[in-house]
């Protein structure tokens, strides 16, 4: 297994922040980085890493719709109280990001394994993007939105976490999915985006945090040999990039660009399917 280097880091940190807001699939493109820089995904050293800059990442969601969060959060506080007046738009926001966690969660907990031998064969990342540049040029025949919180139901919100669900596979963009799969059930652009945020935040959290106790409880011994320093200089770059990339991803579902992402979906995923990547 290769040494994970400052330099090994802070690309793979770049990868991350690029590609987990862009609909491109961060997962196929961590895999095929960490395939080509000849290191271990299985290992403890780089499971610790993906958990830092997953993390890295969910902090960007956190700078970038900051006064989104902290509006809702306030509002959510006044609706909790029995003599709020008006509707409580917020509590059933809460409701449907509910509603879209449980196929999520399951389909993640009875899939895990599975999705963690395909990581192992980069035919599938390849595979995935084939599928994710698909999904993208659907939306071109997508009408546009008009559905907002009052007619958005739970089924809906369940079919955009099925979509996030589906997504943990390699290859499968989990932005491009969510956002596609809200659009398809009529949700307006900019709504279509947050929610797609709103409900990533606990599954990414949630995704990590099994992941590391997992890889902690199987290999303890490699503990002693985590390249610390880099791990962290790999989740600062993931933040600095995936605010930049995030606010590119808003800008393109904003103009309905997202189609713009499948050729280089589909250019790479034949290329490692064909095997000359």
């Amino acid at each position: 297994m290769s040494e994970l280097t400052y330099a090994k880091s802070l690309l793979l940190g770049a990868v991350q922040g690029l590609t987990e807001f862009l609909p491109v699939s961060s997962s196929a493109h961590l895999a095929l980085a960490q395939d080509w820089m000849r290191l271990e995904p299985d290992s403890l050293p780089m499971h610790v890493f993906d958990g830092i800059v997953h993390l890295g990442t969910t902090i960007a969601v956190f700078i970038v719709f900051a006064q989104s969060f902290r509006e809702y959060a306030l509002r959510l506080i006044a609706e909790l109280r029995p003599s709020w007046p008006h509707r409580r738009y917020a509590l059933r926001i809460a409701f449907l990001g509910m509603a879209a966690s449980i196929p999520t969660a399951i389909i993640g907990l009875a899939f895990q394994k599975e999705f963690e031998r395909e990581f192992g064969d980069p035919f599938w990342s390849g595979a995935g993007l084939l599928i994710t540049g698909a999904l993208l040029l659907v939306t071109v025949w997508v009408p546009r939105g008009r559905r907002g919180w009052r007619t958005f139901t739970w089924w809906q919100a369940a079919i955009v976490g099925t979509a996030q669900g589906v997504s943990i596979s390699p290859g499968i963009s989990r932005s491009g999915a969510t956002i596609c799969a809200a659009a398809m059930c009529g949700l307006r652009r900019r709504w279509a985006a947050e929610f797609s945020f709103f409900i990533a935040t606990p599954a990414i959290l949630g995704a990590t945090a099994i992941k590391l106790k997992e890889a902690l409880a199987e290999h303890a011994s490699e503990a002693a040999v985590i390249a610390w320093w880099p791990t962290f200089a790999g989740g600062v770059v993931s933040i600095v990039v995936g605010v930049t990339s995030l606010r590119l991803l808003l800008s393109a579902v904003r103009r309905a660009k997202l189609h713009y992402f499948t050729v280089y979906c589909w250019l790479l995923g034949g290329l490692v399917v064909a095997n000359v990547l």
